[in-house]
């Protein structure tokens, strides 16, 4: 679940992305700036980013290019003049594509110690993870309260009859969330039958937006927009949000999270190459496994940091879940066959 608000927008480029900057302190002169390249979903308090300059004298530009899918994708793009020196954001279902092209350099900072080894890949330390959470189906309790009706509890029951045109989801080929809900639908039908349940979310009215924005502050109906859609692929800890943003402040959270149909997404940094900033992009990589930018984590993109003593806020521990039993794809066989999964996707959906 991401923030929606971004902390500074600074510079309209091209691409339509945004490049949020922070002030200069008084020994600006003294300072180097890096360039952090991220989604438009990235958010961290001012105040964290100014510790860290204000300790290292390093200032961080954030340069955000859209949705995870879309922001990798550019960055590959350019990738022999890059549009900065660290990238975060990229995830296990696109982390393949990114290692596949040679984008980081490897960097073991010495922060991994603090960070439980079921985050870590073993991919020879190009990228370090900073956060995870489940991607499932969330559904707008009031909504279903309201007309009696039963809320969905299995994969079976979203095709059913009762439930048509109530489900909108991501475009797996440039949404990671999107990509996430589909790999869990091949982890739990399998190879021979996935495409035949994405045929009867067809038939059923499911709605396709490019990315999460879309979908859950626009089409969802206990989002942020004025959407019809009471089911929405997002986050396990959307409930919580829901309860943070709430005002006045909520008892309960109106949204709720099916954990059946959870896929676990984690999120990386990596210190691109072709950096001129190399130390720099260290020190910020360190950082970001630091107590102070991990706690601050889950009540800005309501994400779960990855360190395994930080003490969450209690918004998060009374609303925030975590998947039991989380569906799970190996990163290599993601590789392996992710560009077929997404065009067979499309035929089936789309087409």
């Amino acid at each position: 679940m991401k923030r929606l608000a971004l902390l500074l927008v600074a510079t309209l480029i091209t691409s339509g992305a945004y490049a949020a900057s922070y002030q200069k302190s008084s020994s600006a002169a003294e300072e180097k700036t890096i360039t952090l390249v991220t989604h438009d979903s990235f958010s961290i308090s001012k105040s964290t980013l100014k510790s860290f300059t204000q300790k290292t004298k390093i200032r961080v530009r954030l340069l955000l290019l859209g949705d995870a899918a879309v922001a990798l994708n550019q960055t590959i793009l350019t990738k022999d003049q890059p549009l900065g020196d660290a990238l975060y954001g990229i995830d296990n279902t696109f982390l393949s594509r990114g290692l596949s092209a040679n984008l980081f350099i490897p960097y073991r900072s010495p922060a991994l110690s603090t960070v439980g080894e079921e985050f870590k890949t073993g991919e020879d330390y190009r990228v370090t993870p900073i956060d995870y959470s489940d991607v499932c189906i969330n559904f707008d309790k009031n909504w279903f309260a309201d007309r009696n009706l039963t809320v969905p509890q299995t994969w079976n029951d979203l095709i059913e009859k009762k439930y048509k045109n109530l489900l909108v989801v991501e475009n797996p080929a440039t949404s990671s969330p999107g990509l996430a809900f589909v790999l869990a639908t091949i982890k739990h039908f399998g190879d021979s039958q996935w495409r035949q349940y994405w045929k009867r979310l067809r038939k059923n009215g499911v709605q396709v937006t490019d990315g999460w924005e879309s979908a859950y502050n626009g089409a969802f109906s206990a989002g942020a927009g004025n959407g019809d859609r009471p089911l929405v692929v997002s986050y396990a800890s959307s409930p919580a949000a829901a309860v943070y943003y709430s005002d006045p402040q909520l008892d309960a959270s109106p949204v709720g999270t099916m954990l059946d149909s959870c896929f676990r997404q984690t999120e990386y940094v990596g210190i691109l190459r072709g950096t001129k900033h190399r130390a720099e992009a260290k020190k910020l990589v360190d950082f970001m496994l630091t107590r102070k930018f991990q706690e601050d984590i889950p009540l800005q993109m309501f994400v779960f940091p990855v360190r395994n003593d930080v003490e969450l806020p209690p918004v998060f521990k009374n609303f925030a879940e975590v998947a039991p039993d989380p569906q799970a794809i190996s990163s290599s066989r993601i590789e392996k066959n992710r560009e077929k999964w997404i065009a067979d996707w499309t035929e089936t959906v789309l087409r």
